[in-house]
This record gives C-alpha cells, structure tokens and sequence, in this order.
C-alpha cells in the first residue's frame, strides 16, 4: 500500500488536505517540513504532501527554499484547500475570553486571525508551534486555561471543543499543497481537475540590464499565461536571486522548449521543476 507523509501531528490542514485528497491510504505524520521532504527522496514514503502557500500570508518559504536548495523532487499534483481556523479549547473548559492566557497556533494560523486576536484576546500570549494540530495537542495535554487555533479535524481528533468558529480574518482564504513523488502513476487523485500548470525555476545573468524583462517577454509573445512569478534568494550573496514561475498551461514540445532556448541564448539557467494538474477540494 502507498504510504502519504504529512506536515502532522494528526488534526493539520496537510493531514485534512491528504484525507480529502487520496482515498483509504496509509498515512505518515512528520514534525517538520524538511523531515517530510527527506522521507520521498529517501525512499522511505511514496508520496508526502507538504503546504507551500497561503491566500493570506503567503509562501511557505521553507518549503520552496528545501525544495530549490536541499532536495530537488518533482511535484506530482497541487491541492488547493480552504482554510477556516476556529477557536479551540478543552471540552471541560467552563471560562469565557477573558480566562484564556495563552493561544497556541502555527505562526501562519495566528497571522490569519490577527483582527480577531487583537479585539477578542488581547491580553493573551501567542505561542507559535510547528503546526495548528500541535498547538492542539499542547491544548488538550495541560490543564491551564490555554487555547488553541486549529480545524475542526483538530478539534475531533484531540477531543477538543469548538469555543469560536471561524475567527480567520479574511473569508476566502485557501493554502496550496505541493504533493511530491519520485513516481507519479502513484498519485491517484479522484477530484476535478481546474488546471495543469508547469512550474519553472529561472536564474537571472548577473549585472544583466532588462534580463526580468525579457524572460517576461519570452512567455508574452507566445501568449503563455503566467498564474505566480516570485523571486527568492539564491544564498550566494546580496543582491543574487532566482524566479519561480507558474504557467497555466501543461509542458509541451515547442513552447516551453523554445522559451528555454530563448532564456539561455540570454544566460539565463532554466529548470523544469514540474508540470501538473492543480485539484481545488471541497471540505
């Protein structure tokens, strides 16, 4: 059987995104993303699905600079989940607002209910952990007067109690999931496809004058649309960077090969990191 690594512990919105997405597979719980990450390219999983951007906050720069730096696997499929973060506490919690100290939450889920954190809790402290299914771990472990921010799977997987749904400030918020695999027929997937996209990783020439604007107008000529262009540091100094971008398109033998040949002819180095359907999922 297919074994599916996860940003966990249980109650995550990885671990939401993976039992939403694959069907009765066995599944695997890591701490950190990089650990998830190893575990493909080590063989030791088949598949892990890792989170690499937030509507709100946006990227997980952990995730592209592992990936990009460290492990180079390419990317089978992109999952696309809603994010609703709610309040959590015990079940034998008897208080109200003004008796939690303390709310736990990964950084990012705590960043995406700052308005509500601010109005409702401002006297509490925020505790940052490695992901919202820890901070409900923590939660439902102690027995001071602690909240946590987290899922509804959080919620019933840590026998917690909802005190306040929906706290998020922002409605439509939504986090991408790369799922990474070394082999892709693997990766069975039973949900509507939105898009195929292929993603590439560009390095500029340095000291070039015009080079981001004449890799943008390699993709504009050819009429090929670009969803995500950013750019990240290459660690090699100041001032020295790398462009991720995402096309809305699938790879193909003539456009994609003469945009390479066109960004070289320039001294551009150019990688194909993947091309994939991308998968919005109803939870």
């Amino acid at each position: 059987m297919t074994t599916i690594g996860y940003l966990g512990p249980k109650g995550t919105f990885t671990k939401l995104a993976v039992d939403t997405a694959f069907n009765q597979e066995a599944t695997r719980g890591f701490k950190t993303i990089p650990e998830c990450i190893d575990a493909v390219d080590k063989n030791e999983i088949e598949i892990g699905v890792v989170p690499l951007e937030n509507a709100i906050e946006g990227t997980v720069q952990l995730t592209v600079d592992y990936l990009v730096h460290q492990v180079r696997l390419p990317v089978a499929a992109e999952l696309i989940v809603p994010i609703q973060q709610h309040l959590l506490v015990r079940s034998d919690f008897e208080g109200d607002l003004s008796d939690i100290s303390e709310v736990h939450s990964h950084s990012h889920a705590i960043a995406q209910c700052h308005q509500y954190l601010h109005q409702h809790l401002p006297e509490a402290n925020m505790v940052f952990t490695t992901s919202t299914g820890k901070a409900a771990e923590l939660v439902s472990e102690s027995r001071e007067s602690i909240a946590a921010i987290g899922n509804k799977l959080a919620a019933r997987e840590y026998g917690l109690r909802i005190f306040k749904e929906n706290i998020h400030d922002y409605p439509n918020n939504h986090t991408r999931f790369l799922v990474l695999s070394k082999n892709e027929e693997l990766v069975k997937i039973n949900h509507p496809i939105q898009v195929t996209k292929t993603t590439l990783l560009i390095t500029l020439p340095s000291d070039q004058a015009g080079a981001l604007h004449q890799i943008l107008s390699a993709f504009s000529w050819r009429k090929m649309n670009l969803s995500k262009i950013e750019s990240r540091p290459t660690k090699t100094g100041l001032g020295n960077y790398f462009f991720l971008i995402d096309v809305d398109q699938p790879y193909d033998d003539v456009l994609f090969p003469g945009v390479k040949a066109e960004l070289e002819s320039l001294g551009c180095k150019v990688t194909i990191l993947g091309t994939y359907p991308v998968y919005p999922l109803n939870i």
